[in-house]
């Protein structure tokens, strides 16, 4: 445990914004384990709804910096190809 004022201040802050930054985190792997799902069922109309939400989970991580815009652009890229490719 740190023994200076403000580096008691930033474990708080720190533990806080890991809280946020988890959740963020593990809705956006859920929602693509949904997707997922939906594809391997193979319900054209459900999938298209999962990627809608987890596009949108992609990029509220990006724009919170947890992942970098390359990642999130390659994962959308991923989960569109694997839309389009549905029969």
């Amino acid at each position: 445990m740190p023994n200076i004022k403000s580096a008691k201040k930033r474990v708080i802050t720190s533990r806080k914004k890991a809280v946020g930054n988890n959740v963020v985190e593990t809705s956006r792997r859920t929602a693509v384990k949904n997707f997922e799902k939906a594809v391997k069922a193979g319900d054209k109309k459900l999938s298209s709804e999962k990627l809608n939400i987890a596009i949108q989970r992609i990029d509220k991580s990006m724009k919170s910096g947890l992942i970098h815009k390359n990642k999130a652009a390659r994962l959308k890229s991923r989960l569109t190809k694997m839309n389009n490719g549905m029969e």
